[in-house]
């Protein structure tokens, strides 16, 4: 799935997934309101819809501080 996934798309929820994992520093909200205003930019709103879905399900698997 990953391969079909657009460029932009993929690249976005790679960013992302590694900020909510590794910058504790980061809030879990500012790192998914950019990782959508760059989707909103450049790709679809269907593509919104999917980052966001994802990133939300990731900031469960924050670890804890």
């Amino acid at each position: 799935a990953l391969p079909r996934m657009a460029a932009v798309d993929r690249n976005v929820l790679r960013m992302a997934s590694y900020e909510i994992a590794h910058r504790g520093d980061t809030p879990v909200n500012v790192i998914i309101d950019e990782a959508i205003e760059i989707v909103r930019k450049y790709s679809t709103e269907d593509s919104t819809r999917f980052i966001n879905g994802i990133l939300d399900k990731l900031k469960e698997l924050r670890p804890k501080s």
